[in-house]
């Protein structure tokens, strides 16, 4: 029986991944600090270890302890436009934490090291995004997952360590933290409109992105080091269709069975279009069927509703205020 450690795992996607290992006989270790992410996310199954992996001792110690074959690493503070304003914490977290777990991975010899990292590698103007582009990230949040990928390159080199990079985008379903205001677009329109509560909207609403539920993306990033041709490859995983924010607003009220109406704020910088080529996911994974995201967003709405609304979190650690959107200056000033 394998032994996989999943961080992030009480979080949104990590958690699907650490029920999609169970499922094909991993056991699993889960790492969370819970700062995302929610305890009743865990799969019961799975052993848990609360702590972060900025912690280089804790990391160390499960190590030493589970002789883990694979890591999969989606522990992240993923909030991409508010990276800006969060530098270091961005760069902590994204990169030192990951280090952190490369250098254990060498250390104890994992056979394959699983990270998910970001369309945001790609950086603005090249839709649709192939995995041959050259990567030229604009926000920190897309700087970190890159130089992560750098450094997975450079420890293969060097000492012969196994990984697989997934570049997921815009994924949502069940587990999702709806409570924050930063990242998460349908997880946001849900709780606001349990909330009664417009839709709130950067900009005209125009700008494109292509929705992908969840179980299109964690049993591949689950099996991928099972499948040789995976193993030191880049890929992008997620929907093809893009749709707009102001469709998307639309069909979440739809399944929400409430019309709020929205909100449009002050633009904000950010990519207009962005959507990504999937042929090479496909060549090597197989292809399969996705859900719609009329069908993907009505099984997350059933399941927002049972939740019920959550109180939106505020971002307490803001490093950089010029430029701050204003919608996310006046929540700070009501903490």
């Amino acid at each position: 029986m394998p032994t996989s450690l999943v961080t992030g795992g009480a979080g949104f996607i990590g958690s699907h991944v650490a029920d999609s290992l169970l499922a094909s006989g991993h056991k699993v270790v889960v790492l969370d600090d819970l700062s995302g992410g929610f305890r009743e996310n865990v799969p019961a199954q799975a052993e848990f270890a609360q702590a972060s992996c900025t912690d280089v001792d804790a990391v160390n110690a499960l190590f030493a302890t589970h002789r883990f074959d694979f890591v999969y690493h989606l522990g992240a503070y993923a909030a991409e436009g508010l990276s800006h304003f969060i530098r270091r914490f961005n760069y902590t977290n994204n990169v030192i934490g990951s280090v952190n777990l490369v250098n254990a991975s060498v250390n104890h010899g994992v056979k394959c090291f699983v990270f998910t990292s970001s369309i945001a590698v790609y950086g603005p103007g090249q839709s649709p995004m192939r995995e041959d582009m050259t990567p030229e990230p604009e926000d920190p949040y897309g700087v970190a997952k890159y130089a992560v990928e750098l450094d997975l390159a450079a420890a293969r080199r060097m000492f012969g360590l196994n990984s697989v990079v997934f570049r997921p985008h815009n994924v949502y379903g069940e587990r999702q933290n709806t409570a924050d205001r930063y990242r998460n677009v349908l997880g946001i329109f849900m709780n606001q409109i349990l909330s009664g509560e417009p839709c709130s909207i950067f900009g005209d609403g125009e700008q494109t992105r292509a929705f992908t539920y969840i179980s299109d993306v964690a049993p591949v990033i689950a099996r991928a080091p099972s499948v040789p041709a995976a193993l030191n490859q880049a890929f992008n995983i997620g929907a093809d269709k893009p749709y707009t924010v102001n469709r998307l607003a639309e069909v979440v009220q739809e399944a929400m069975g409430k019309k709020t109406g929205v909100k449009h704020l002050e633009a904000r910088k950010e990519v207009v279009h962005a959507f990504s080529d999937h042929a090479k996911v496909a060549k090597v994974f197989g292809k399969s069927t996705p859900v719609t995201l009329e069908e993907g967003v009505a099984r997350m709405a059933t399941w927002v509703k049972s939740v019920g609304p959550r109180k939106p979190t505020v971002f307490d650690g803001i490093e950089v205020e010029k430029n701050l959107p204003p919608s996310w200056r006046a929540a700070m000033k009501k903490g």
